[in-house]
Protein backbone atom coordinates (compact mmCIF):
# COMPACT_ATOMS: atom_id res chain seq x y z
CA UNK A 1 0.00 0.00 0.00
CA UNK A 2 1.22 3.48 -0.79
CA UNK A 3 3.09 5.36 1.90
CA UNK A 4 1.46 8.55 3.12
CA UNK A 5 3.15 11.67 4.47
CA UNK A 6 1.69 14.63 6.30
CA UNK A 7 2.53 18.28 5.74
CA UNK A 8 5.59 18.13 8.00
CA UNK A 9 7.06 15.21 6.06
CA UNK A 10 6.31 12.58 8.65
CA UNK A 11 5.71 9.08 7.32
CA UNK A 12 2.61 7.04 8.11
CA UNK A 13 3.72 3.83 9.78
CA UNK A 14 0.62 2.28 11.37
CA UNK A 15 -3.10 2.55 10.70
CA UNK A 16 -5.67 3.15 13.43
CA UNK A 17 -6.70 -0.51 13.32
CA UNK A 18 -3.12 -1.68 13.84
CA UNK A 19 -2.63 0.66 16.78
CA UNK A 20 -5.88 -0.51 18.37
CA UNK A 21 -4.86 -4.17 17.97
CA UNK A 22 -1.48 -3.48 19.59
CA UNK A 23 -3.03 -1.47 22.44
CA UNK A 24 -5.81 -3.97 23.19
CA UNK A 25 -3.38 -6.89 23.11
CA UNK A 26 -1.02 -5.02 25.41
CA UNK A 27 -3.76 -4.27 27.94
CA UNK A 28 -4.95 -7.88 27.93
CA UNK A 29 -1.39 -9.16 28.33
CA UNK A 30 -0.79 -6.73 31.20
CA UNK A 31 -4.01 -7.82 32.95
CA UNK A 32 -3.04 -11.46 32.47
CA UNK A 33 0.48 -11.01 33.88
CA UNK A 34 -0.58 -8.81 36.82
CA UNK A 35 -3.40 -11.14 37.84
CA UNK A 36 -1.00 -14.08 37.59
CA UNK A 37 1.45 -12.24 39.85
CA UNK A 38 -1.33 -11.65 42.39
CA UNK A 39 -2.08 -15.38 42.36
CA UNK A 40 1.43 -16.83 42.53
CA UNK A 41 3.56 -14.30 44.43
CA UNK A 42 2.80 -14.61 48.14
CA UNK A 43 3.25 -10.98 49.31
CA UNK A 44 1.15 -9.68 46.39
CA UNK A 45 -1.54 -12.28 47.04
CA UNK A 46 -1.76 -11.16 50.69
CA UNK A 47 -1.77 -7.48 49.71
CA UNK A 48 -4.49 -7.77 47.07
CA UNK A 49 -6.60 -10.61 48.44
CA UNK A 50 -9.82 -11.41 46.55
CA UNK A 51 -8.31 -14.52 44.99
CA UNK A 52 -11.52 -15.50 43.20
CA UNK A 53 -11.62 -12.12 41.42
CA UNK A 54 -7.96 -12.47 40.37
CA UNK A 55 -8.64 -15.97 39.03
CA UNK A 56 -11.57 -14.65 36.98
CA UNK A 57 -9.54 -11.73 35.59
CA UNK A 58 -6.67 -14.04 34.72
CA UNK A 59 -8.83 -16.62 32.97
CA UNK A 60 -10.85 -14.20 30.88
CA UNK A 61 -7.97 -11.89 29.96
CA UNK A 62 -6.01 -14.96 28.85
CA UNK A 63 -8.83 -16.46 26.80
CA UNK A 64 -9.47 -13.05 25.19
CA UNK A 65 -5.88 -12.48 24.04
CA UNK A 66 -6.44 -13.65 20.44
CA UNK A 67 -9.56 -11.50 19.95
CA UNK A 68 -7.75 -8.24 18.95
CA UNK A 69 -5.66 -10.20 16.46
CA UNK A 70 -8.73 -11.89 14.94
CA UNK A 71 -10.58 -8.58 14.65
CA UNK A 72 -7.47 -6.98 13.16
CA UNK A 73 -7.65 -9.41 10.24
CA UNK A 74 -10.54 -7.30 8.95
CA UNK A 75 -7.98 -4.55 8.19
CA UNK A 76 -6.05 -4.83 4.91
CA UNK A 77 -3.13 -2.87 6.40
CA UNK A 78 -2.94 -5.23 9.36
CA UNK A 79 -2.88 -8.24 7.02
CA UNK A 80 -0.15 -6.59 4.94
CA UNK A 81 2.01 -6.13 8.03
CA UNK A 82 1.42 -9.76 9.02
CA UNK A 83 2.86 -10.79 5.66
CA UNK A 84 5.88 -8.60 6.34
CA UNK A 85 6.38 -10.16 9.77
CA UNK A 86 6.21 -13.67 8.29
CA UNK A 87 8.91 -13.09 5.67
CA UNK A 88 12.64 -13.12 6.30
CA UNK A 89 14.72 -11.23 3.75
CA UNK A 90 18.46 -11.34 3.08
CA UNK A 91 18.97 -8.10 4.99
CA UNK A 92 17.28 -9.66 8.05
CA UNK A 93 20.17 -12.13 8.22
CA UNK A 94 22.54 -9.18 8.04
CA UNK A 95 20.66 -7.58 10.96
CA UNK A 96 21.01 -10.73 13.06
CA UNK A 97 24.68 -11.05 12.15
CA UNK A 98 25.28 -7.44 13.27
CA UNK A 99 23.51 -8.10 16.58
CA UNK A 100 25.54 -11.24 17.14
CA UNK A 101 28.77 -9.32 16.50
CA UNK A 102 27.52 -6.35 18.55
CA UNK A 103 27.62 -3.87 15.70
CA UNK A 104 25.35 -1.08 16.93
CA UNK A 105 25.40 1.31 13.96
CA UNK A 106 22.11 1.52 12.03
CA UNK A 107 24.01 1.07 8.75
CA UNK A 108 25.11 -2.39 9.89
CA UNK A 109 21.52 -3.36 10.75
CA UNK A 110 19.39 -2.95 7.61
CA UNK A 111 15.66 -3.45 8.11
CA UNK A 112 12.37 -3.26 6.29
CA UNK A 113 9.28 -2.01 8.06
CA UNK A 114 10.12 -4.49 10.84
CA UNK A 115 13.62 -5.56 11.76
CA UNK A 116 14.58 -9.19 12.29
CA UNK A 117 14.30 -8.89 16.06
CA UNK A 118 10.73 -7.66 15.81
CA UNK A 119 9.86 -10.52 13.45
CA UNK A 120 11.33 -13.09 15.84
CA UNK A 121 9.54 -11.50 18.79
CA UNK A 122 6.18 -11.51 17.00
CA UNK A 123 6.51 -15.17 16.02
CA UNK A 124 7.70 -16.23 19.46
CA UNK A 125 4.99 -14.37 21.38
CA UNK A 126 2.27 -15.75 19.08
CA UNK A 127 3.45 -19.31 19.72
CA UNK A 128 3.82 -18.71 23.46
CA UNK A 129 0.27 -17.33 23.73
CA UNK A 130 -1.09 -20.43 22.00
CA UNK A 131 0.80 -22.67 24.46
CA UNK A 132 -0.52 -20.62 27.39
CA UNK A 133 -4.09 -20.85 26.13
CA UNK A 134 -3.84 -24.60 25.57
CA UNK A 135 -2.34 -25.36 28.99
CA UNK A 136 -4.70 -22.87 30.66
CA UNK A 137 -7.73 -24.61 29.16
CA UNK A 138 -6.38 -27.95 30.39
CA UNK A 139 -6.19 -26.50 33.90
CA UNK A 140 -9.61 -24.87 33.59
CA UNK A 141 -11.37 -27.93 32.16
CA UNK A 142 -9.55 -30.85 33.75
CA UNK A 143 -11.47 -33.49 31.78
CA UNK A 144 -10.62 -31.96 28.38
CA UNK A 145 -7.67 -34.29 27.71
CA UNK A 146 -7.57 -36.91 30.49
CA UNK A 147 -4.27 -38.40 29.30
CA UNK A 148 -2.44 -35.11 30.12
CA UNK A 149 -2.09 -34.58 33.84
CA UNK A 150 -2.98 -31.26 35.43
CA UNK A 151 0.45 -31.17 37.05
CA UNK A 152 2.14 -31.28 33.63
CA UNK A 153 -0.11 -28.51 32.34
CA UNK A 154 0.66 -26.34 35.38
CA UNK A 155 4.41 -26.88 34.98
CA UNK A 156 4.42 -25.89 31.29
CA UNK A 157 2.04 -22.98 31.92
CA UNK A 158 4.19 -21.54 34.70
CA UNK A 159 7.44 -22.04 32.77
CA UNK A 160 6.16 -20.29 29.65
CA UNK A 161 4.58 -17.55 31.79
CA UNK A 162 7.98 -16.66 33.26
CA UNK A 163 9.51 -16.68 29.77
CA UNK A 164 6.76 -14.36 28.49
CA UNK A 165 7.30 -12.02 31.44
CA UNK A 166 11.01 -11.59 30.70
CA UNK A 167 10.48 -11.25 26.96
CA UNK A 168 7.69 -8.67 27.36
CA UNK A 169 9.81 -6.68 29.82
CA UNK A 170 12.62 -6.70 27.27
CA UNK A 171 10.19 -5.52 24.59
CA UNK A 172 9.01 -2.69 26.82
CA UNK A 173 12.57 -1.68 27.66
CA UNK A 174 13.45 -1.44 23.98
CA UNK A 175 10.31 0.61 23.35
CA UNK A 176 11.16 3.08 26.12
CA UNK A 177 14.64 3.49 24.62
CA UNK A 178 13.12 4.58 21.28
CA UNK A 179 10.71 7.55 21.65
CA UNK A 180 10.16 7.74 17.89
CA UNK A 181 8.96 4.13 17.75
CA UNK A 182 6.53 4.85 20.60
CA UNK A 183 5.32 7.94 18.77
CA UNK A 184 4.66 5.83 15.69
CA UNK A 185 2.56 3.40 17.69
CA UNK A 186 0.72 6.22 19.47
CA UNK A 187 0.01 8.54 16.51
CA UNK A 188 0.66 6.33 13.49
CA UNK A 189 3.40 8.62 12.10
CA UNK A 190 7.20 8.72 12.42
CA UNK A 191 9.79 11.15 11.14
CA UNK A 192 11.22 10.42 7.71
CA UNK A 193 14.78 10.79 9.07
CA UNK A 194 14.14 8.05 11.67
CA UNK A 195 12.64 5.76 9.03
CA UNK A 196 15.58 6.33 6.68
CA UNK A 197 18.05 5.60 9.46
CA UNK A 198 16.50 2.49 11.04
CA UNK A 199 14.12 1.15 8.36
CA UNK A 200 15.63 2.27 5.06
CA UNK A 201 14.54 -0.88 3.18
CA UNK A 202 10.94 -0.12 4.14
CA UNK A 203 11.08 3.30 2.46
CA UNK A 204 12.60 1.71 -0.62
CA UNK A 205 9.86 -0.92 -0.76
CA UNK A 206 7.12 1.69 -0.35
CA UNK A 207 8.60 3.81 -3.16
CA UNK A 208 8.44 0.74 -5.38
CA UNK A 209 12.18 0.55 -5.96
CA UNK A 210 13.05 -2.70 -7.65
CA UNK A 211 15.37 -5.07 -5.92
CA UNK A 212 18.63 -5.99 -7.60
CA UNK A 213 17.98 -8.89 -9.99
CA UNK A 214 19.39 -12.23 -8.95
CA UNK A 215 21.99 -13.71 -11.25
CA UNK A 216 20.43 -16.42 -13.35
CA UNK A 217 22.01 -19.84 -13.35
CA UNK A 218 23.47 -20.97 -16.62
CA UNK A 219 21.85 -24.12 -17.90
CA UNK A 220 24.09 -27.13 -17.69
CA UNK A 221 24.14 -30.61 -19.17
CA UNK A 222 21.22 -31.44 -21.39
CA UNK A 223 19.49 -28.11 -20.69
CA UNK A 224 22.54 -26.17 -21.86
CA UNK A 225 22.76 -28.09 -25.09
CA UNK A 226 19.07 -27.60 -25.73
CA UNK A 227 19.45 -23.89 -25.06
CA UNK A 228 22.22 -23.75 -27.67
CA UNK A 229 20.01 -25.55 -30.16
CA UNK A 230 22.00 -28.77 -30.34
CA UNK A 231 20.31 -32.12 -30.64
CA UNK A 232 21.45 -35.15 -28.71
Amino acid sequence: MAMRSDASGRVRRFSAAERLVHRATGYLMLACLLSAACLYIGPLALLVGRRHLMVTVHEWSGISLPLPFLLGLLSAEFRADLRRLNRFAVYDREWLRAVRRRWASPEARPAGKFNAGQKLYAGWIAGAVLVMMFTGLLMWFMGLLPFISRTSAIFVHDLVAWAITFVVLGHMRRAFEDPEARLGMRTGYVSRSWAELYHSRWLGEERGEAAAPRPRRRPNGRRRRRAQGTVE
